[in-house]
């Protein structure tokens, strides 16, 4: 009945107790044989990990049977019982919590900056910042009506200047035309407002190869949700920047 089912899991509980102390027994003896010798380990009743913030060293924790994590503490425990997982888990967490250190991503960043990927970086951010376009001497979008570009989104063209694109332009910063078979002159461009995205009737079907090849096109209804969304995050930061105090 339900008495003999309580002795039960009390019996349980204790055998369970006692292959706990057991098995924290085994691992106390491994790490007095084989201690794992890191900054970043602390031993106490039970092991104590401290690392910096690190998504890897989480997820590799979390493998670990018995492993928590202690907010009093601000630290990870770990009980003897699974030291031999940690010591299996550890070379990994170590190196993802050395990655972590501030000096070592303050290394990195610095690293990246010099790097080419950054210096490509740069100069397409740049190259963005002058709100030029190349566009069809013989073929231009709708001045003033939102369109979709190849680069920058929907956009709004308020006018050409007539002057050639160079081809070395057109190579590091718009690919896609390339493959023209026409001249090309600068175009500029601001950002839609949310009216005229509002107010933008969509297109019928996807752009194809000609429309790409040219670099603009009447945008779809996807786009224009792409466009009307981000549209509506700036007006919303524009009027939280205005209606903010001034210091």
């Amino acid at each position: 009945g339900k008495t003999a089912a309580r002795r039960v899991d009390r019996w349980l509980a204790r055998e369970a107790a006692l292959l706990a102390i057991h098995a924290d027994s085994k691992g106390r003896d491994a790490f007095a044989f084989d201690p794992i010798s890191s900054r970043y380990l602390e031993m106490a009743e039970d092991l104590r990990i401290r690392t910096p913030y690190s998504m890897t060293v989480v997820r590799e924790l979390r493998e670990i049977p018995w492993a928590s994590w202690d907010d009093e503490l601000r630290a990870w425990r770990v009980p003897f019982r699974s030291y031999e997982e940690l010591r299996r888990w550890w070379p990994t967490i170590e190196e993802a919590a050395r990655r972590s250190e501030p000096e070592e991503r303050k290394r990195r960043r610095e690293a990246e900056r010099d790097s080419e990927a950054q210096r490509t970086t740069r100069l397409r951010y740049a190259e963005r910042r002058r709100h030029r376009y190349p566009l069809p001497a013989e073929d231009l979008p709708p001045m003033g009506r939102p369109v979709a570009t190849e680069q920058y989104g929907v956009v709004v063209f308020i006018e050409s200047s007539g002057e050639l694109v160079e081809p070395s332009v057109l190579a590091a910063f718009y690919p896609h035309a390339m493959r023209a078979d026409f001249d090309l002159v600068w175009g500029t461009w601001r950002s839609a407002r949310l009216t005229e995205l509002v107010r933008t009737w969509p297109a019928r079907r996807e752009a194809g190869p000609m429309e790409h090849s040219r670099g603009w096109w009447q945008p779809t209804l996807a786009e224009l949700r792409v466009a009307r969304r981000n549209a509506r995050a700036i007006e919303r930061r524009r009027r939280s920047r205005d209606l903010s105090p001034t210091s």
